[in-house]
């Protein structure tokens, strides 16, 4: 057992079930250091690191409101065991705190910011000709699901969470799909021969239900056109060209498979650099990167069951519509986030020019169904004051 969110190093874990998520167990020392804890491949750092410039520094606000009263921030922060919080506008760093076991070249986990990851990197594979369409169906490329609820499915509905397979992503409940997909992470268990087991449960391309095993059927798309690991793709095609400035790793499971939904273990620094090159449709220092076509289609929702209020997870509506594997607030900013449990984010806001990463360790997360306990809304809520902030530092000067 994992107490009070230590290890004892006797008692070493060897997957994340073993972690003791969503119980209320502290987790903010495993996050910080799992490519000690847990199997892992590792992405270099880039030869040609790219540091980001800094600007006048600001102070966060006070307080933000939510659900119709006036909350505060700091206590968000604390509450939610945050353990960085790094801001840029326009490119450049105007706030980059840490706490806790957080810091500059610390690599937290992703949880499901991972996903967004993975999608950049379809749409890279797509430009370079390894996938055709994404009006395929994704069996034509990953034989396996040929006899699963992912047969005939549209890469696109996989991509929207919409493949109409039957899935609990109810993190309070062991007998959910969620706690299968993990199971698979253990010493003998594979994602590989998880994921065909999923059976249909609806019409593709008609609800839009969160479904994690979603996004590791998109990493088994990548590794079989591509003809590489995950991590030796995104190597090449994210890590070295964005200038990432520490290793990353991707947990992986026994077979040495990467977990696309939820393993990249990455610094708040080089998680942000995603979403500025999402705000800066796909460029990157004058080099389009992903496609900028690729970037507009992730980051807007196309059909009415992904409308903020339509998707589900669990049994519940969540107030945030859906792209390719990211998360759109509702509202006419054009804003769109990366989200992973335990309130993990890399949220861009490109009408105001600005990147918000946000890595926690919520110690109440999972243990109910509440957003009061998981706060997944309600850090959108203070993150938006955040943004906000620089319309008045923009006329008022900031400090």
């Amino acid at each position: 057992m994992l107490m009070k969110g230590h290890l004892d190093m006797s008692q070493k874990p060897s997957s994340m079930a073993e972690l003791g998520l969503f119980t209320g167990i502290p987790q903010y020392e495993n996050f910080a250091r799992l490519k000690e804890l847990l199997p892992v491949t590792e992405m270099k750092a880039s030869s040609q690191p790219h540091p980001f410039s800094g600007g006048a520094p600001v102070e966060l606000p006070k307080s933000y409101d939510f659900e119709g009263k006036t909350r505060d921030l700091g206590a968000l922060i604390s509450a939610t065991h945050t353990s960085a919080l790094f801001v840029l506008k326009d490119g450049k760093i105007r706030f980059e705190r840490y706490w806790l076991t957080g810091g500059r070249d610390v690599q937290w986990l992703s949880m499901s910011v991972a996903k967004s990851f993975v999608s950049a990197l379809v749409g890279i594979a797509i430009a370079e000709g390894f996938i055709k369409s994404i009006e395929e169906p994704i069996d034509k490329y990953v034989a396996s699901l040929s006899k699963s609820g992912y047969a005939g499915v549209r890469i696109k509905d996989v991509l929207q969470m919409s493949s109409g397979a039957r899935w609990n992503e109810d993190y309070s409940d062991p007998g959910s799909e969620i706690f299968g997909l993990a199971m698979a992470t253990a010493p003998g268990g594979s994602l590989d021969a998880f994921v065909p087991t999923l059976v249909n449960e609806s019409k593709p391309g008609t609800i839009c239900r969160y479904n994690s095993a979603e996004t590791q059927v998109l990493g088994m798309l990548l590794i079989e056109a591509t003809g590489r690991s995950l991590a030796d793709y995104m190597q090449e095609k994210l890590c070295e060209p964005l200038g990432m400035e520490f290793p990353s790793y991707w947990l992986v499971d026994s077979k040495g498979r990467e977990m696309a939904f939820a393993g990249l273990n990455m610094t708040a620094r080089d998680f942000a650099k995603l979403g500025q090159l999402f705000l800066d449709r796909g460029v990157w220092n004058g080099r389009q990167i992903v496609p900028a076509e690729w970037v507009v289609a992730s980051t807007r929702f196309d059909a009415p069951h992904l409308a903020p209020g339509k998707p589900l997870v669990s049994d519940h509506a969540f107030p945030l519509g859906y792209g390719f594997q990211w998360w759109l607030p509702p509202g006419d900013r054009g804003e769109f986030s990366g989200i992973g449990v335990y309130n993990q984010y890399v949220y861009v806001d490109p009408s105001r020019g600005v990147v918000i990463v946000k890595l926690s360790a919520n110690p109440g997360y999972g243990t109910s169904k509440e957003e009061e306990t998981n706060k997944d809304y309600e850090n959108i809520a203070g993150l938006r004051a955040i943004a906000r902030q620089f319309d008045e530092a923009s006329t008022t000067g900031a400090r």
